[in-house]
């Protein structure tokens, strides 16, 4: 099973301000969602029914999953300090 990887406008902004090393490791790890919508040590997030993270250093991708049409929304791409405000 291949899930559909779409990047919110706000997300993809936020990507493009991020320093080239990290923007590789997210841009990575996002086409790994692809084949791997939970790869190991993303958490569910507390409240939501469809909402995930994965953590990459100091830095978090915020994603939401529709397994039913396997179709994955990336919502959040910051720095830890930000990723839940």
């Amino acid at each position: 099973m291949t899930y559909h990887v779409e990047i919110s406008k706000p997300a993809l902004k936020e990507m493009l301000r991020l320093p080239l090393v990290i923007y590789k490791r997210v841009e990575k790890a996002i086409n790994e969602l692809e084949t791997t919508p939970r790869p190991v040590g993303c958490k569910k997030l507390k409240g939501y029914s469809d909402r995930y993270r994965i953590r990459l250093g100091n830095y978090r991708i915020v994603y939401i999953i529709k397994d039913k049409i396997l179709y994955i929304t990336i919502i959040g791409i910051s720095d830890r300090k930000d990723a839940y405000k």
